[in-house]
């Protein structure tokens, strides 16, 4: 028998042109802060512009918060709340990746709480305070294909000077509106197409290894695996390739619809922790195959792992080690075989330091690994990762 509660409010808007209805459809309030990264992107292509379009047709008057780093910290948080608060602000529109959407939320909720938004972290060092009022609504407009963040209530956080990285949760932090439109999404870069790509990957895959899973969630993660194996490499080759580009959006709004990621997610935000300009979706990648095998070796999850296999096109698999082969044969199509986390600043000495810092930051329930994991394990994972 299984249970589970499955609680979707956020209305979404989803397919090729979606944007071009916002302006139809009630919005939460008089007045949004629109909030897009520290990058150009959203300006060169248009895509603010024509938000910016959508709010006037709607009658909502609007101003710009283009301050949100490609990690978003507690100060860019603080920023934009405050920044709300001043201009008296009711609502947000998140016009972004994964980042920009994960910031927005908690400006949403810091905007309408006290204090420090790590007074309602429940990482190590957090507050671990309930919020005592809900997050101001939130429109998601996403621009990648990769996080969920634009269909879920959860968002990522560093704080440099703590090196600590955490998911920040509560239930009004889901979006109101979210904006899932595929040609917002062709002018990604092939190597973040990848990243992005991937990340839906792991949410997914995360999710159907986890003890815990049930047939809702496995289903949605089952369909997510199958099209990202099918179309990101097309993604990453062909940006203008419509059909690909549509199906990675489906695939990452699919992975964030039940989504139970375990230790690889961990694994990585520990990196991050350290090292806050690692790109998630990158360090994800450059742990994976050590984190599955890992597994497959211990024969851990092995119906599991076939089932993914089969998902990826494996007509007969025989055994997890056929989902691991199957994982590198996508890292290698979608152009990231060549990653090393020495690249990334990422020293052999450093990975001791990181077993115990994984039991503390946030992102992924180490409980739910389909076997126990040790520190010991995390360091052999680590350095076989490491190259």
């Amino acid at each position: 028998m299984y249970y589970f509660d499955f609680d979707m409010p956020t209305k979404i808007l989803f397919g090729p042109g979606k944007l071009n209805e916002l302006h139809k459809k009630k919005l939460p309030g008089r007045k949004a802060l629109i909030a897009t990264s520290n990058g150009s992107s959203t300006k060169k292509y248009g895509y603010l512009e024509r938000v910016e379009k959508e709010l006037d047709q709607a009658g909502v008057d609007h101003l710009l918060f283009d301050e949100v780093r490609p990690n978003p910290t507690r100060d860019n948080v603080m920023d934009g709340a405050a920044m709300m608060r001043e201009n008296d602000c009711d609502f947000i529109v998140a016009l972004g990746g994964g980042s920009v959407m994960d910031c927005s939320k908690c400006i949403a909720l810091m905007a309408a709480n006290d204090g420090d938004l790590w007074d309602y972290s429940f990482s190590a060092k957090g507050g671990k305070k309930r919020a005592e009022n809900d997050a101001l609504p939130i429109v998601a407009i996403t621009t990648s294909a990769g996080t969920g963040s634009e269909a879920d209530a959860g968002a990522v956080i560093s704080d440099d000077v703590m090196n600590e990285k955490t998911a920040i949760f509560f239930p009004s932090m889901f979006p109101t509106i979210s904006v899932v439109d595929s040609d917002l999404m062709m002018t990604v870069p092939p190597r973040l197409t990848a990243y992005q790509g991937m990340d839906a990957f792991f949410h997914a895959s995360e999710t159907v290894i986890n003890k815990n899973v049930h047939p809702m969630a496995e289903m949605f993660a089952l369909k997510t695996i199958e099209y990202v194996a099918k179309y990101l490499p097309h993604a990453v080759k062909d940006g203008s390739d419509k059909e690909a580009r549509a199906y990675m959006a489906l695939a990452n709004t699919f992975a964030a619809y039940y989504m139970m990621c375990t230790s690889g997610h961990r694994i990585e935000h520990t990196m991050g922790s350290f090292h806050p300009e690692l790109v998630h979706g990158a360090g994800l990648i450059e742990t994976s195959h050590a984190y599955y095998d890992f597994l497959a070796e211990r024969k851990a999850c092995e119906e599991q792992m076939m089932k993914m296999a089969k998902a990826m096109g494996v007509k007969e698999p025989k055994s997890g080690k056929d989902f691991v082969s199957a994982l590198d044969k996508l890292i290698e199509d979608a152009g990231c075989a060549d990653l090393k986390m020495s690249d990334e600043g990422i020293t052999a000495e450093e990975l001791e330091l990181y077993p115990a810092k994984l039991r503390e930051v946030l992102g992924g329930d180490i409980t739910a690994d389909p076997i126990t994991l040790s520190d010991e394990d995390y360091l052999t994972i680590y350095k076989n990762a490491y190259k």
